[in-house]
């Protein structure tokens, strides 16, 4: 006879949720503020520039994972404002206008995914984003 039932969870029931660590909660939480900091900027001109920034520098001593992040947020910081330079430059080519639609949506999309990703405790690097800082 087997004397060790195993156990599988009913359809009411779940897996007992093991307590987390809670430096990494807190560096999923300010993980994701850091990479929703980016829309500040629609809210103040240039906070979304300088609210990332100040962030990552007052944080990543105290959560070192979230410096990983802040690299990735500021790497995209500084690609997306040479893409628009060059968005701007090409408006005159023509084809500027298509360059610009394009980098205003993935400078949408690209926050809200890292975002989701740094709540998740994984690190998502912006795709398109030149890496300045490794």
């Amino acid at each position: 006879m087997n004397t060790q039932a195993s156990h599988t969870p009913g359809p009411f029931q779940s897996e007992p949720v093991q307590p987390t660590d809670p430096l990494k909660q807190q560096t999923r939480l300010w993980g994701l503020i850091l990479h929703l900091s980016l829309f500040a900027g629609y809210v103040v001109p240039l906070a979304g520039l300088v609210a990332p920034v100040i962030i990552w520098q007052l944080k990543k001593g105290q959560l070192p994972g979230l410096d990983a992040h802040g690299k990735v947020v500021v790497n995209w910081i500084l690609s997306a404002i040479l893409y628009t330079v060059a968005g701007l430059i090409l408006t005159f080519v023509g084809i500027g206008l298509l360059v610009l639609f394009a980098l205003a949506i993935c400078s949408v999309v690209f926050p809200i995914v890292g975002a989701i990703k740094a709540h998740n405790g994984e690190l998502w690097r912006y795709p398109l984003s030149i890496r300045f800082f490794h």
